[in-house]
């Protein structure tokens, strides 16, 4: 796919020059930064609705956003006769851009999508774009919503608090003590020492997982775990040895935190290697995806993870009217490919969209964001309430915990099933953790 793209009659125009990129850049963090008085810049044509997305379609975090092109072709399809709002049937343009999983281009994107393309609505799929992004949408006064990030992450490095909140920008996903309550659960539920070995990307996400009060450790503390923490690691690493050693002599159980699949296949190799034998491994992020357990061949039974969507999920797109199970179902009938976590959320964020629009004055700012906090439905990963929500412009989603194991007779090398659903319990549970030392 390419960088950016609009599904419009209109084409893109000519690609910015670096020199303009970095100009862009230099403009969203003055913006940010300066009083600019709030002003409508949905500058699109009185009938038409312009949508931003962003996303990390391509980098070290492509594999959340594998789904999106696959995503976006629908939501096109859906609204390729225009938008019936109030009466009056509006076009709709799409503005696709891809932050190739970048922090610096991602301010870019900001940029691009605020100032330059003058979005109605925008919508953010990858953490590290959500931060410049909501900066520059709230002092723009443009309404954005995203997901995909525990909603710690999203709203703390942005400076304020549950009760506080912020102008125009909404998002919804669970949050990182949603991750701690599965985690332990599964912990809890066999016989280990007790001592949890942890390692943490320093990126917003790792930085939610990792807060001494609200993340991992303090769960870790609460439930009488021990934690043996390695700190945070760039995200650019590739030598997990000494994370390695620290855990064998601690002599950790179990192996947590939150980490990438990429990470992970180096640190298991090393953890070989070392002959470092943990019996639990539940690393967040790491495991969402079966091709990172795919990459671990024999070794990737019993990895342990947060469960964000699955096809078990008793809920219906309130776009399509298909169950979770038919959208995973027609994921892997027409790619060839497993379904994945993110196909839910990559699908609930156009339910919320549209939604929000559908209850506002699209082409109205104010009447948008409103729309937004007022929203309380139900979509294909269950309900997404802003409306009275105790954490302000934010909706939690729910969580459960599952295990990979190997298929029995299925196409596929690995299955994800539902071991814990304390926090979720309208998915079934579909098996009990099971420690890796049962699975040699």
């Amino acid at each position: 796919m390419s960088e950016s793209s609009k599904f419009t009659v209109s084409k893109v125009a000519g690609r910015m020059s670096r020199r303009s990129l970095l100009k862009a850049a230099g403009a969203t963090g003055l913006a940010a930064a300066s009083n600019v008085p709030l002003v409508n810049i949905a500058g699109a044509a009185s009938t038409t609705i312009k949508i931003g997305w962003c996303g990390c379609l391509s980098g070290v975090r492509a594999a959340f956003a594998e789904p999106d092109p696959w995503i976006h072709e629908r939501m096109k399809n859906l609204v390729k006769d225009g938008l019936k709002i109030g009466g009056k049937n509006y076009a709709v343009e799409f503005v696709i851009k891809d932050n190739q999983s970048d922090p610096n281009r991602s301010s870019v994107v900001a940029s691009e999508l605020v100032l330059r393309e003058k979005c109605d609505l925008i919508l953010v799929e990858d953490g590290d774009a959500e931060i410049p992004i909501g900066e520059l949408a709230d002092a723009r006064g443009v309404p954005t919503i995203s997901t995909m990030l525990p909603w710690q992450g999203w709203m703390f490095p942005r400076k304020s608090t549950p009760d506080k909140g912020f102008p125009y920008t909404f998002h919804f996903f669970w949050g990182a003590d949603d991750v701690v309550k599965n985690f332990v659960g599964m912990w809890q539920s066999v016989e280990t020492n007790k001592k949890v070995g942890t390692l943490y990307i320093d990126n917003p996400a790792g930085t939610a997982f990792s807060d001494q009060k609200l993340g991992l450790p303090a769960g870790i503390k609460q439930a009488g775990f021990q934690e043996l923490s390695t700190g945070s690691f760039q995200i650019a690493t590739d030598d997990f040895s000494n994370q390695v050693s620290a855990f064998k002599n601690g002599g950790a159980d179990i192996v947590s935190g939150f980490a990438y699949g990429n990470h992970w296949v180096t640190l298991w190799n090393q953890a070989a290697q070392a002959g470092f034998k943990p019996q639990i491994c539940t690393v967040a992020a790491a495991f969402l995806f079966p091709s990172a357990v795919n990459a671990l061949g024999d070794r990737g039974d019993g990895m342990s993870t947060e469960v964000w969507w699955t096809p078990a999920y008793p809920f219906k797109s309130s776009l399509t009217g298909q169950t979770a199970a038919e959208l995973a179902a027609e994921w892997e009938k027409t790619t060839g490919k497993q379904w994945t976590q993110p196909i839910g959320y990559a699908h609930a964020l156009w339910e919320v969209g549209f939604a929000a629009l559908r209850n506002s004055d699209p082409k109205d700012k104010n009447s948008l964001r409103d729309a937004i906090a007022g929203l309380d439905f139900e979509t294909i990963v269950g309900p997404v309430k802003f409306k009275g929500s105790p954490i302000k412009n934010v909706a939690v989603t729910s969580l459960s915990g599952g295990q990979w194991r190997k298929s029995k007779g299925g196409k596929s090398q690995y299955e994800l099933l539902i071991v814990h659903n304390g926090t979720a319990p309208f998915i079934p549970k579909q098996a009990d953790l099971a420690l890796l030392s049962k699975l040699v």
